[in-house]
């Protein structure tokens, strides 16, 4: 039995302090997306981010380790978005097209704001600390990625059997592929329609 003073109180206050923390993240996000928008990710400093969203340096670490944790923060969820849709694929779909179609989280959030998107890969690319870090997290991507291909390919979880990392970096190759051919004729052709080309040649 506890019988320190309020322990449900203490229960209460923890999913407080959760939301607390993650809605001064996104306030944090909101700002350094304005300031690497209207000045480059270089030309940006922790301390101008910290100041306009109303936070001491000290502070600012607290919530992020790095400048380029803050712009790449939302590729953790989406990656847990796109290995869920993953998983949500019917079964009967070959793991390649399953894959493919899990990746219809990005090029979604592409189409609901292309020209948002194209910044963000224009930033990533021209960058190479958020590239060396985007890098990082994609390995990330992977890790969500690889249990899933294994479970649709009928494999053991053996670390020697490379069928189903090969894929999963295949398939992430080619969104990147595609994701460096939208910048490149700058949004002319569709996320989706480029990924659906990338993905394709290594189908035939």
């Amino acid at each position: 039995m506890d019988t320190s003073p309020n322990p449900g109180g203490r229960a209460a206050a923890a999913p407080l302090r959760s939301r607390a923390r993650e809605v001064m993240k996104s306030q944090v996000i909101a700002v350094a997306s304005r300031l690497f928008d209207e000045q480059g990710f270089d030309n940006t400093t922790v301390d101008q981010i910290a100041a306009e969203a109303g936070l001491s340096r000290a502070t600012f670490f607290r919530y992020f380790k790095t400048k380029e944790d803050v712009a790449l923060d939302g590729l953790n969820e989406l990656g847990r978005r796109v290995a869920a849709a993953f998983v949500a694929q019917p079964d009967g779909e070959r793991p390649w097209t399953a894959l493919r179609h899990a990746f219809d989280v990005m090029t979604g959030e592409h189409a609901s704001d292309p020209d948002r998107s194209l910044r963000f890969f224009k930033m990533i690319c021209e960058t190479p600390s958020l590239k060396a870090r985007h890098w990082q997290k994609q390995q990330h991507w992977h890790e969500l990625l690889d249990p899933e291909m294994r479970r649709r390919l009928g494999r053991p979880a053996a670390p020697h059997d490379p069928a189903a990392a090969a894929l999963v970096g295949a398939g992430l190759a080619c969104l990147d592929a595609a994701t460096e051919a939208c910048l490149a004729c700058d949004g002319t052709e569709t996320l989706a329609s480029l990924l659906d080309r990338s993905m394709g040649a290594l189908d035939g």
